[in-house]
């Protein structure tokens, strides 16, 4: 879910594409979005950018209809933007997992990440124009899971949540390991900043694929960094 421009209004990404949802009445409208190739593609981790658009990650449908775990296939994922005017541009194709969202807090870099290869990529952003360029290997092959969602922080260290590898990594702007933080269950989704000064990260872990035992899979873990955050940008609705 993602935080929108008008109050009490969440941008929610579905497998097929995205709705605007009103908790407060439980009211539900597509907008905007629908994922090209659903369902044998589905759509994966999101976020606003500075600028107000929503950039949507996607990749090869993995669950079947009746909730089970299915195939898993590489090459199927694509990097969508969807600006406020509705246009929505391909930025990438070909990719395994789409994940990791995230941009510098001098809103000059964008960073991406595809589980699959094990990397994460940077990227030059134009704030003005929200285009993205000249790709560069910013973190890889590191041994422990895959990367699946992060956070920057306001120093411009990017913490990557490892899927199957229980550790949260934060990563300096060189692209060189600050600091490893374990996790007591194995598959680490995503974190965002919150609380008192934005010095709380918020961690998310899966219960689906979990090894027998991990009594803690699936649950939601607060750390307390010596580090603020970034507030996480809003998906400008027009």
């Amino acid at each position: 879910m993602i935080l929108t421009s008008v109050p009490g209004t969440l941008a929610v990404v579905l497998g097929s594409g995205l709705i605007l949802w009103e908790p407060a009445s439980d009211t539900r409208r597509n907008y905007g979005f629908a994922l090209p190739g659903w369902p044998q593609v589905r759509c994966n981790d999101a976020r606003a950018d500075p600028r107000g658009s929503l950039w949507i990650g996607s990749m090869w449908n993995n669950a079947n209809a009746d909730g089970s775990p299915g195939d898993l296939q590489n090459g199927h994922g694509a990097l969508y933007r969807l600006d406020p005017d509705l246009k929505v541009t391909q930025w990438k194709e070909n990719l395994g997992i789409a994940n990791t969202v995230a941009w510098n807090p001098q809103r000059t870099a964008f960073y991406f990440g595809d589980s699959m290869a094990n990397a994460i990529y940077q990227y030059d952003y134009d704030s003005q124009s929200g285009d993205i360029s000249n790709e560069r290997t910013f973190f890889e092959g590191f041994p422990r899971g895959s990367p699946d969602g992060s956070a920057m922080d306001a120093e411009g260290y990017l913490w990557n949540c490892r899927y199957g590898g229980g550790c949260v990594v934060r990563v300096a702007p060189s692209g060189s390991i600050d600091r490893v933080v374990e996790m007591p269950t194995g598959n680490v989704t995503t974190c965002t900043f919150g609380g008192d000064n934005l010095r709380t990260l918020y961690i998310t872990t899966a219960a689906a694929g979990a090894k027998p035992g991990d009594r803690f899979a699936g649950g939601l873990f607060a750390l307390r960094t010596e580090t603020g955050g970034q507030a996480e940008n809003r998906f400008l609705l027009r």
